[in-house]
């Protein structure tokens, strides 16, 4: 009899300990009541944005929050439809179960409607990464994909590791195989996002979409390095990481303080912290956030989060330390 197939990866003590840093974080998260519908709606656009782009999609936060608006907006044809899809497909994430097939392919039939013409379907032909004119990776032959597909979905279905070891395992295995003619990298994103929502349903709107961006390079230097050691030990470590970095931002929720006031009641009443305060309590929890990330997050403008920064630098609050690029801020007492 065949052993069930099992995929190769190795776990880690730095792995092990990311794990518990995470679930320290997402507990925190979650005894706050998670996150306000505000929040959730912003966090939710920062990673359909995010993912998008590493495909090379050029829209912005707030044009896509306008398509979720019912908005016109002035961009390529293809780039909306994407973006529509993607809406779509993430308000969908409740309905689908990770390890059954038929859902991964009406998910990427969802994604995909009017960008492909196999919307849904696995791939007929041979596909590869490019990097420039070089293949980075070439993927297995079409005519194996289902058999694959079905022993990966197998092993997701039964396996006991975590799920944020799982969820990073079957990323990499479904980038691994590119079962689809196209769309596979925001196909292997949003299916992570899935299974970490159903260890958490808070991690449904965890934009870690929008880290992978910001650190593109890491991303695919991660998963050619675990495809030459035939070991996705680095990739899950990366993933990880993203995931600490965006729980961090994600739980920057705005703070408010008591303030006594004199009513007939005597009772306290609670009054939203300034936008300086606001902005401070964000880059204390997330210190390497940009100052548009911080906007985004608080929902205020770009100007008014720079202000308020120029504000508490000058006042000694607040420092950058670092390069442009790599740097992070520091509060200061």
């Amino acid at each position: 009899m065949k052993a069930p197939y099992s995929p190769p990866f190795t776990v880690t003590a730095r792995m092990v300990s990311q794990i518990a840093s995470i679930a320290e974080q997402v507990g925190r998260l979650t005894a706050a009541q998670g996150m306000a519908v505000r929040l959730r709606r912003i966090n939710r656009i920062r990673t359909i944005q995010g993912s998008l782009a590493i495909e090379g999609n050029t829209l912005s936060e707030a044009q896509i929050t306008a398509i979720l608006g019912g908005k016109p907006v002035i961009a390529p044809p293809r780039e909306v439809l994407e973006a529509r899809n993607a809406l779509k497909a993430y308000e969908q994430l409740g309905q689908w179960q990770p390890a059954q097939e038929q859902h991964l392919l009406a998910a990427h039939n969802c994604l995909m409607q009017g960008l492909v013409d196999d919307a849904g379907r696995y791939r007929q032909g041979g596909v590869g990464v490019m990097q420039g004119d070089q293949v980075m990776h070439m993927a297995p032959p079409a005519s194996r994909v289902p058999r694959l597909m079905r022993d990966l979905l197998g092993w997701l279905a039964t396996t006991d590791q975590h799920p944020l070891i799982a969820s990073s395992v079957f990323h990499y295995e479904f980038e691994f195989i590119h079962p689809f003619s196209d769309g596979n990298g925001r196909m292997g994103r949003l299916w992570q996002t899935l299974m970490l929502s159903r260890w958490n349903p808070v991690m449904a709107y965890v934009p870690v979409e929008s880290l992978v961006h910001a650190q593109q390079a890491g991303y695919y230097a991660a998963l050619n390095a675990s495809t030459r050691q035939s070991d996705c030990a680095v990739f899950i470590e990366f993933m990880l990481g993203c995931l600490q970095q965006a729980i961090s931002a994600a739980s920057a929720v705005e703070p408010l303080v008591k303030v006594k006031v004199k009513t007939r009641a005597k009772a306290p009443v609670k009054k939203q912290a300034s936008t300086p305060e606001r902005v401070l309590a964000a880059l204390k929890k997330a210190p390497t956030l940009t100052l548009a990330e911080v906007a985004a997050q608080l929902g205020l403008s770009t100007s008014a989060v720079e202000r308020a920064a120029r504000s508490l630098r000058e006042r000694g609050r607040l420092r950058y330390v670092g390069p442009q690029k790599g740097g992070h801020w520091e509060v200061l007492p």
